[in-house]
């Protein structure tokens, strides 16, 4: 068998079976994955251009961030421990109203994507204004990438009312149509952000178009308040009216839930995407993770932005959602670790529609793959590699990243992202916000 790169490492984890594979190798060709054998079979059976071996290292499916805002990683820190509605009205969408233009995207796309790649993460599934741009920015990066084609009520730099956002947001689809590595999703940003009349479009324009619906839903208890004042209903039963609540549903945080809508989103085959710094941080509350899977839904991982996290960071987010799980189920066996990278990849890739693609390593998917440097003392001795991934690895051990078969990290460097270009933007506009909100 012939292959362009033939990568040994001590373990690899696939991520769709439930075992880990000691002294392997994994075959790319054509930024496919072409097998995963025992590295000495590799060695007699591929002629590969070339091999690379990784001594102490794991290998497992690119990290898949299920709900970001990348562009704003350049609101790190601008408005810190404060609850969400204050934090969001009073500061976050003035900032926007003020900032959220071409230039900001795609600078703060980069600076997001250059800190997701660096720790492991090749998808990241967003919602934030001009995605037309952070999608050039993404594929200009070699990174994967989900689009938010996002629509709030009121006018911004995107667009002005409704019909505009949509008009606007099929143009985006329209423009990665076939694209490799972009795709797209209709992102209403709220229920209490969007009226009826939008979300109806929506649930009808996304049926035509077969796109996933990714929309924040159920984050906090005054959201629920709200709803039940302005609507007479919670949000999950107003977005079932308008025919959301469906297989394309992402719904994102979901903290307040009662057991007949779990019931309903089980059997709707709507995605879930848990974000618990997120709301841990905004005090927003806790997703039943646990009981959502027992009762059959797909819950996936996410970040959300750096402005409430305040990182991008995979590895913490699935520690943290594996130790909180725990606690809130009052359970130490509740969400082991190999569920918590589960939720990271293959559910991520799920929700997004795209596990035909990545999310594991499968022969015949797409090589997204990370190799983890689990040589180092925070992860010394290694019993059990994947609850070291999970419990004790760092983003900072991630030496190796690729993308469709494509090197995009090399031994912790960018290979197609200028970063000190990056930064030194980071800092111009650090300057420009910071004389702004002082």
């Amino acid at each position: 068998m012939q292959a362009d790169l033939l990568i040994h490492a001590d373990w690899v984890i696939p991520v769709d079976r439930p075992d880990i594979l000691e002294h392997h190798a994994i075959a790319i060709d054509d930024g496919r994955i072409a097998a995963v054998l025992p590295s000495g079979e590799a060695r007699e059976q591929i002629d590969a251009g070339e091999q690379l071996a990784l001594p102490g290292h794991a290998l497992i499916p690119g990290l898949i961030n299920a709900h970001t805002h990348s562009p704003m990683a350049l609101f790190r820190g601008l408005a810190d421990d404060l609850p969400l509605m204050t934090w969001l009205h009073d500061h976050i969408w003035p900032a926007e109203a003020r900032w959220a233009h071409e230039e900001f995207v795609g600078d703060g796309s980069r600076l997001a994507i250059a800190e997701m790649i660096r720790g492991g993460t090749t998808c990241f599934n967003d919602m934030y204004f001009f995605p037309d741009v952070t999608g050039r920015v993404a594929a200009r990066a070699g990174m994967r990438a989900a689009v938010g084609l996002i629509a709030i009520d009121f006018p911004s730099t995107w667009a002005a009312d409704a019909d505009g956002y949509l008009e606007r947001g099929i143009a985006v689809h329209d423009q990665f149509r076939g694209d490799p590595l972009i795709h797209t999703a209709f992102a209403p940003h709220a229920p209490y952000s969007v009226s009826d009349a939008p979300l109806q479009r929506i649930a009808t324009l996304a049926h035509e178009l077969d796109l996933p619906v990714h929309i924040h839903v159920h984050e906090t208890q005054a959201e629920i308040s709200g709803s039940l004042e302005q609507h007479g209903v919670r949000p999950i039963e107003r977005l079932r009216d308008v025919g959301l609540i469906d297989p394309s549903l992402i719904a994102v945080h979901m903290t307040q839930l009662e057991d007949d809508e779990i019931r309903l989103l089980a059997d709707s085959g709507g995605q879930i995407v848990h974000c618990p710094q997120s709301n841990l941080k905004l005090a927003s509350g806790h997703c039943p993770v646990v009981r959502l899977m027992d009762a059959g839904i797909n819950v996936a991982l996410g970040t959300d932005g750096a402005a409430s996290n305040n990182d991008l960071d995979m590895f913490s987010e699935m520690q943290t959602a594996a130790l909180l799980a725990k606690g809130v189920a009052a359970d130490a066996c509740a969400l082991p670790a190999e569920a918590a990278l589960r939720m990271a990849t293959l559910s991520g890739a799920r929700a997004l529609g795209i596990d035909d693609l990545t999310g594991s390593l499968t022969p015949g998917k797409s090589a997204d793959i990370v190799a983890i440097d689990l040589g180092q003392p925070e992860t010394q001795p290694v019993y059990h590699p994947l609850s070291q991934l999970v419990y004790a690895a760092g983003r900072e051990q991630v030496r190796h990243v690729w993308i469709r078969g494509r090197q995009v990290l090399k031994q912790r460097t960018l290979t197609t992202i200028d970063l000190d270009d990056t930064l030194a933007r980071a800092r111009i506009w650090r300057e420009r916000i910071g004389e702004q909100s002082s």
